[in-house]
């Protein structure tokens, strides 16, 4: 009975993996010219941007909570960049990583300290920085002029014939990795997520890793921000409106489990991979951009399904 258990895990395990090996070859088979090395390059450097925005909500989803706020982060972030640039240059960076940061803390601190469920302290926080951006912005998209855009060839470039943002998407998947396998907080948020009880009476420190999961989310989806104001030439308040369910669909379709405990940023690339997929193969049989919003819903409520643990919830309300 155990091998029997196992052997279904491993499959559950795989599952994502196959699932984008069969989307890729089945693209390939309807566009040949899917499967060139130029196609792939470009379909993983549009990916890189979903992938750091799912990451930083992967930490948090872990533990068995929801960041709701991450894509007005993103676009708050990049109204900073087009707002900042002209006049900080470099600087503009970091203080929208920082600024993400901090609101992360502080929607994890209101989360453990006021026991405010993590979806309702995060909603209200997106409320709040949309406001903030369409306030700072003066409603409208910001412009990045030609000096602004001689600071962002870090983002538009290419190093060793790959674009940048694979790097950089490459660096954050590679200390995600880590953390999660040699720090405490990467151990300790899998088991928060399994049992919260049983991590408190171990003597861990519960609340104050999930402010670092709420922080590094933050922090991740202003990075995505950045990112996506230097590719974009420019800053908006809802430059990221269309990434929040893609977002949280790629961390659950990659295998994390809704509910915690299970799951991890490698899981994450290939479940951004496959939103990405979906996406192009959507666009080459003609399917509206906004009526993608549905299959993305669909996808979610699916993947939710396979893997959330029932065993967690004795009632669903």
């Amino acid at each position: 009975m155990t091998l029997k258990k196992n052997y279904r895990e491993q499959i559950r395990g795989l599952a994502p993996l196959l699932v984008l090996v069969g989307l890729v070859l089945g693209i390939g088979a309807l566009r040949p010219g899917f499967l060139n090395w130029d196609s792939l390059i470009v379909t993983v450097a549009n990916t890189a941007i979903l992938f750091i925005l799912a990451a930083g909500s992967t930490f948090v989803v872990i533990l068995g909570s929801i960041d709701l706020s991450i894509q007005a982060i993103c676009s708050f972030a990049s109204v900073i960049v087009g707002v900042m640039l002209p006049s900080y240059g470099y600087a503009a960076f970091p203080m929208a990583v920082a600024v993400g940061l901090l609101t992360g803390v502080v929607s994890g601190l209101f989360h453990v300290w006021l026991r405010i469920p993590s979806f309702i302290v995060t909603l209200a926080t997106s409320g709040l920085l949309v406001s903030a951006a369409l306030l700072l912005s003066h409603e409208r998209a910001i412009s990045i002029d030609e000096a602004g855009r001689a600071h962002l060839t870090w983002v538009t470039g290419d190093f060793l014939g790959l674009p940048n943002v694979i790097w950089v998407a490459g660096l954050v998947a590679a200390l995600g990795v880590w953390s999660q396998k040699y720090t405490p907080f990467g151990r300790y948020s899998i088991a928060i997520g399994a049992g919260e009880p049983a991590t408190w009476a171990s003597g861990v420190k519960v609340n104050r890793y999930k402010v670092i999961a709420f922080a590094v989310s933050g922090a991740l989806a202003a990075l995505a921000g950045v990112l996506m104001a230097g590719r974009e030439g420019s800053g908006s308040p809802t430059l990221a409106d269309q990434l929040l369910l893609p977002a949280i669909a790629a961390v659950i379709v990659g295998g994390t489990a809704i509910t915690g405990g299970a799951g991890g940023i490698g899981r994450t690339a290939v479940g951004a991979l496959i939103i990405t997929i979906v996406r192009v193969g959507m666009t080459f049989i003609g399917v509206n951009i906004f009526a993608q919003q549905i299959v993305f819903g669909l996808v979610l409520v699916l993947a939710v399904a396979l893997t959330i643990d029932r065993t967690k919830i004795v009632i669903v309300k």
